[in-house]
């Protein structure tokens, strides 16, 4: 993993961890899908101004969901014409044992 997949996998961490502790931190005012259920609110679709808590969960929210898709991105498979290469690389290589699953035990 390079600099790049390090500072993804740092930058996920954190943000993960400040999502935890930002929404601990918010209190039941009936707002979100609590609300709903629970009819805190006196208007029809809630209050349209949202505090700093509610727009910095936004905020990690978003930053979360972007690392992790980058990290994902980053850290994909090889494709399938490697794949199919390197198999048949093993199998070239394990001519002697006649299959390509037979591993030859060492004596």
């Amino acid at each position: 993993m390079g600099a790049v997949g390090v500072a993804l996998l740092v930058l996920f961490s954190i943000s993960a961890v400040l999502l935890i502790i930002i929404i601990m931190l918010q209190d039941e005012q009936g707002e979100g899908l609590g609300g709903i259920f629970g009819g805190g609110s006196t208007s029809a679709f809630g209050s349209r101004t949202g505090n700093v808590l509610t727009r910095f969960t936004s905020i990690l929210g978003a930053i979360f969901i972007i690392t992790a898709f980058s990290l994902a991105w980053y850290n994909r498979s090889v494709d399938n014409s490697d794949l199919l290469r390197a198999a048949k690389e093993n199998v070239t290589n394990n001519q002697d044992t006649g299959e390509w699953w037979d591993v030859p035990e060492e004596n």
